[in-house]
């Protein structure tokens, strides 16, 4: 069962970076999931599936791996550019378009 190593992205929903500096390590389900026919609730017998591993750097994920013969892909992390705004701009009198109310 292969594992993938990756850095998740910062909450869309909030400014700070929260979760995204640590590397996660996840395994790939190795069964698709099911459907239970009486609630209809999803289900998998996987349970390597429900593990989570957290570390600081990529180098011990890539490490923790080959230490226990897990084979893993490692995603890029992905660093987007800062947006530098500030609030005067919007009343420049060069602006593209003008403001108006």
């Amino acid at each position: 069962m292969t594992a993938r190593i990756y850095r998740p992205a910062p909450n869309a929903m909030q400014s700070g970076r929260g979760n995204s500096k640590s590397w996660v390590l996840v395994h790939e389900p190795a069964s698709p999931r099911e459907i239970e026919p009486l609630m209809g609730y999803t289900s998998s017998s996987d349970t390597e599936a429900q593990v989570q591993l957290r570390f600081a750097t990529l180098d011990e994920a890539e490490a923790y791996a080959r230490a226990n013969g897990i084979p893993y892909t490692v995603q890029p992390a992905h660093t987007p550019t800062p947006k530098r705004s500030s609030y005067p701009d919007n009343f420049r009198s060069d602006r593209k378009t003008p403001w108006t109310h």
